[in-house]
């Protein structure tokens, strides 16, 4: 049975996409069969996994609409790695959702359907605490929170902790924040480490260890339509990214972890997709 990740944050920009993106690649280096679904209706996380406009359906709006997971899965160029796309029907779903019964298990019931076939399933959400998001929420184990090292992310922080306590208390009691994650941390810039500082000294349990660097690498990988792991895997940001992954996996099994080390050491060879 699959470990399923919302990556959700109500504010743009935060590296929602890119995180679920290099996470899911980085596991399925480690031989854990991902799957990465694009609940975003701008399909940046389909572009950047090389899914062209033309093949993405039927992808998560068909999905949601009863299709199967069979017909809405494609594999990607990375061994081990699937890809839900998504399409510009998706934009409409929110609307269409509003008047059916049960509308914020829909996602919920379809994943039941597939996640016996993955090791772990991560939900690309997108900038907004829309139906999409709470079906997302709904239906995960564990919301990851992307968040810039910048002021106004400690305001949409707040907010969505307390959605989050809503729908921990309301329709998902089994949710659990997996933890914050920093990313475009930018070590010569004061507010990036006073943000920093701050998140540490209120969250000590939740934040990750691992901050993701601002990376130029990491912002043209997704132009090529590959995660910066492929694209460059000795820069900076893939480096951090490989530490997540190590980090998220150390709550698992000692094997898991040396898997992780192997991996990191190998490096270009590894990464010859």
């Amino acid at each position: 049975m699959a470990q399923i990740y919302s990556l959700a944050n109500q504010k743009g920009g935060v590296g929602k996409t890119t995180t679920a993106m290099n996470l899911a690649t980085a596991l399925a280096a480690i031989k854990k069969h991902v799957l990465v679904v694009d609940a975003d209706p701008q399909g940046n996380m389909s572009t950047g996994l090389g899914c062209l406009r033309k093949n993405r359906a039927p992808g998560t709006y068909e999905f949601l609409a009863g299709a199967s997971g069979a017909e809405c899965i494609q594999a990607t160029h990375i061994p081990l790695l699937d890809l839900m796309p998504t399409n510009e029907e998706l934009a409409g779903a929110e609307i269409e959702l509003v008047s059916i019964q049960g509308r914020e298990i829909k996602l919920k019931e379809a994943l039941a359907t597939i996640s016996d076939k993955y090791d772990f399933i991560f939900i690309d959400c997108p900038p907004s605490l829309g139906l999409l998001t709470l079906n997302a929420l709904v239906a995960s184990h564990f919301v990851l929170i992307p968040m810039q090292c910048e002021f106004y992310s400690l305001e949409g922080l707040s907010h969505l902790l307390r959605s989050l306590e809503r729908i921990q208390g309301q329709l998902n009691p089994d949710l659990a924040v997996g933890g914050i994650i920093l990313t475009m941390y930018d070590r010569r810039n004061k507010l990036s480490h006073r943000v920093l500082t701050e998140i540490r000294e209120h969250f000590p349990k939740v934040i990750f260890e691992t901050v993701i660097p601002r990376n130029v690498r990491v912002s043209e990988a997704p132009s090529f339509g590959k995660p910066v792991l492929l694209y460059d895997i000795g820069c900076s940001g893939s480096r951090a990214y490989m530490d997540l992954a190590r980090e998220l996996l150390s709550r698992g099994a000692p094997e898991e972890k040396k898997q992780v080390q192997r991996v990191d050491k190998e490096g270009e060879k590894k990464w010859a997709v």
